[in-house]
């Protein structure tokens, strides 16, 4: 496989696209990842792209900016970046569903799989991109058509979490809705997906939710409540929004059943009744667990699991596709540069693309996919 990366900050949404594209051009290009601002008009910036690309092109908003080899693209400037997939042991098939059309997510899901899928042939992996609503249910949607192939990829953002970002399969843009690229290669691929956070002594089985992803109950006391209990803090430091910054250092955990991931739950906002909404879907009767990391563990955490890649990976990537929750790039903030240093000695001059979600999905040893938030999704692919 062989990978092309590009990136723009002009001012006009063609131009950026038409840019970005044309530094990552490839004669043999089969798939365009391309990743951008939501103050841009996308239609224009996917013309732009569409004017130098001839391949599909699949992507989304990213939260603030992305990260290439070039430093970190955004800030308080719209971006475009793109990294371009070719190579003669490639070959790529698209598809793209909205929610509103389908019946369900799960049906929806299902939908994009049917339209990606090429001559009938399971794929070798999956990049996914989805609204951040429904994630476990496209993804099961997509389990439906193919089995449980490996999942990569992460959800559309916008810059100040109020439902402007957007997801897109060439012209195809919408706000609530799924895209997926089915890889077929006979190339190796590893994924690390991780919290990198460490466990504290803070857990309790989850009592009561509501819907999918409101936690009401921690061992049948008010979620918000147990919450401040374990961090010894008021509860009034907590109200409404200012859980979400409060817990990017120490979110919520639920373990998977061979101890392998600690998938994490973002607490996004604490409820008049102390019931906390979650970035993920809940389960009753889970244990859940309070996770701790400190801002430094946050940034140094990149270069070590893009480490553990390499040795996971065992060969020489052809590139880097990083998956980085924005809700963890919100909690860096002004030191981001920071990030982009441990990334930039960690794949040592092989091209890289970082976005920043508002969920990751990736998968463990035995292949089990799920979805999370405030994680890492790393993932590299072999010449």
């Amino acid at each position: 496989m062989k990978s092309y990366t590009g990136s723009s900050c002009l001012e006009d949404a063609f131009e950026a696209g038409f840019e970005a594209a044309k530094k990552a051009k490839a004669r043999d290009a089969k798939l365009a990842i391309v990743y951008a601002s939501c103050d841009y008009d996308l239609k224009k910036v996917i013309k732009g792209v569409q004017e130098v690309l001839s391949c599909p092109i699949i992507g989304n908003t990213s939260f603030t900016g992305v990260i290439m080899p070039e430093g970190y693209v955004g800030g308080d400037k719209p971006f475009v970046g793109i990294m371009v997939l070719g190579g003669a042991n490639l070959e790529v098939g698209v598809g793209y569903a909205t929610r509103k059309s389908h019946r369900t997510a799960r049906a929806a899901g299902a939908a994009a799989a049917r339209k990606a899928i090429v001559d009938e042939t399971i794929p070798n992996a999956v990049y996914m991109v989805a609204s951040p609503t429904e994630e476990e249910f496209f993804m099961k949607g997509i389990y439906d058509e193919i089995g449980r192939v490996p999942v990569f990829g992460g959800s559309c953002a916008d810059n100040t979490i109020e439902g402007k970002w957007s997801l897109y399969a060439d012209k195809n843009i919408t706000a609530e809705g799924v895209a997926v690229a089915f890889i077929y290669t006979t190339a190796n691929f590893a994924n690390v997906f991780t919290g990198a956070y460490r466990e504290t002594a803070d857990r309790g089985v989850i009592t009561k939710i509501a819907g999918n992803r409101t936690l009401v109950e921690i061992d049948g006391v008010p979620a918000v409540k147990q919450y401040a209990k374990w961090r010894k803090t008021k509860i009034k430091h907590l109200k409404e929004g200012k859980i979400l910054a409060e817990t990017i250092t120490s979110p919520l955990g639920v373990k998977d059943p061979l101890g392998d991931l600690v998938a994490i739950r973002h607490p996004m906002f604490a409820n008049a009744d102390l019931s906390m909404n979650i970035g993920s879907n809940l389960a009753v009767g889970t244990s859940v667990i309070r996770m701790e990391a400190t801002v430094d563990e946050l940034i140094n955490s990149v270069g070590e699991n893009i480490k553990k890649l390499n040795k996971k990976l065992g060969e020489e990537p052809a590139f880097y596709h990083l998956v980085h929750c924005g809700g963890r790039r919100a909690g860096i903030a002004q030191r981001i540069e920071e990030v982009y240093a441990q990334v930039k000695a960690a794949t040592n001059g092989v091209p890289f693309i970082m976005e920043f979600t508002f969920g990751e999905y990736g998968w463990e040893d035995d292949g089990r996919n799920t979805t999370g938030g405030l994680m890492l999704s790393f993932t590299a692919f072999a010449k």
